[in-house]
């Protein structure tokens, strides 16, 4: 079995910038693709930014030029810089990963969320 965990949301004022961090553990073999879903109130879901085992990334168009994906594959680990935040970048942020375990392959699993507040 495998888990993912979110961390670093918080609030900020509009400008500033924060970290997100996403970890999977368990009985992980690889991290295939990973990324970042948000929701925000009364909205659907939508894809932020996601990266492949190769490092190539897509981002959606509201975030392009301020929100950087990265990951490190040894550590199992990702991240999501997010600067010169607007308020309505607000929103619960969830990371997902593509994962290849010893009971699965290819299997998405997700994060249980992060709240990002961003002030005007």
């Amino acid at each position: 079995q495998a888990q993912v965990m979110e961390s670093g949301g918080g609030l900020v004022q509009a400008g500033g910038s924060l970290r997100l961090s996403c970890a999977a553990s368990g009985s992980i073999f690889s991290i295939n693709a990973m990324g970042w879903y948000r929701q925000a109130p009364g909205k659907q879901r939508e894809l932020v930014a996601s990266i492949t085992n190769g490092g190539m990334t897509n981002y959606a168009d509201s975030v392009k030029g301020r929100f950087t994906i990265s990951r490190d594959n040894d550590r199992n680990t990702g991240h999501l810089q997010m600067n010169g935040l607007k308020p309505e970048d607000t929103a619960v942020y969830f990371c997902y990963c593509d994962l290849d375990t010893v009971m699965t392959t290819g299997k998405v699993y997700w994060g249980r969320g992060t709240q990002v507040t961003v002030s005007s």
